[in-house]
């Protein structure tokens, strides 16, 4: 496993060691020893998620305000454009983003620690998506970043409209968001 930092501090790229040959491909998806290694701590993951949307879906941008989720994500049919926001005031990336191809062909995994706000663009004409979460969905505590705020600026590949939530597209600013220490 190879872990490869992004603009953002503790946000990591995971590209997997695959082993491919005419048969097909083998690759350990998860390995709690070598995350440990990859992202200098243990970290344990209570639930797992799945989802399956089509193009132009954009889900996000997501975050919980207690019990923060860290997230591993990655892509097993079709390709997102994922993206992450740091909502950590303490942080010198305070209110900035960092975005990602993720696919079923590239294996690449996306590390997003507590303290950030995650959403994905759907890019192919469907896509399903699995991550991993340290914390358990609690919708009480769940916000939704504006997808769209010109404070943030985040260039979205999208080919034609936004597919919304309509909780997701009523986000709010990240000048008015719930934000972390």
């Amino acid at each position: 496993m190879k872990a490869i930092p992004t603009a953002i501090r503790d946000v990591l790229v995971i590209e997997p060691r695959v082993f491919a040959d005419a048969r097909g491909f083998f690759f350990e998806s998860w390995n709690r020893r070598a995350f440990a290694e990859a992202v200098g701590r243990d970290v344990e993951f209570v639930q797992d998620n799945h989802s399956a949307s089509e193009r132009n879906v954009l889900r996000g941008l997501h975050y919980q305000v207690r019990r923060a989720q860290g997230k591993l994500v990655r892509v097993v049919a079709g390709e997102v454009y994922d993206v992450v926001v740091d909502l950590r005031r303490s942080s010198p990336t305070f209110g900035k983003w960092v975005g990602e191809r993720l696919s079923a062909e590239n294996r690449r995994m996306l590390w997003v620690p507590p303290g950030l706000a995650h959403g994905f663009l759907v890019l192919s004409e469907r896509a399903e998506f699995l991550y991993k979460t340290t914390e358990y969905y609690a919708p009480e505590h769940e916000r939704s970043l504006l997808w769209n705020d010109p404070a943030l600026g985040i260039d979205w590949p999208l080919d034609g409209e936004a597919l919304l939530k309509p909780k997701d597209a009523a986000g709010t600013p990240l000048a008015q968001a719930e934000t972390f220490p």
